[in-house]
């Protein structure tokens, strides 16, 4: 495994685009959001709303998942030589 480049600005240098972190990172918060609300609606009993909780979690999942999987289809960035 190779150290961690970094650009000439100094950041470092990731496979990772914004948009797939933005997915990720929205994601986890939402099915956070998600988990809650389904607790407090299996509290209450409202099975409705738990069965709605559960298909935007699964949509979130998906959405994360392909998000990863986007990130590693990009390669593994810049080699480092030397």
């Amino acid at each position: 495994m190779t150290e961690e480049q970094r650009s000439p600005s100094g950041k470092p240098m990731v496979p990772a685009t914004p948009k797939d972190v933005i997915h990720i990172r929205i994601g986890s918060l939402a099915l956070v959001l998600c988990a809650g609300i389904g607790l407090l609606a299996g509290l209450t009993r409202l099975w409705w709303l738990i069965a709605i909780v559960a298909v935007v979690a699964l949509a979130l999942v998906a959405d994360m998942v392909l998000a990863v999987r986007r990130q590693r289809t990009l390669g593994g960035g810049p080699e480092s030589r030397g």
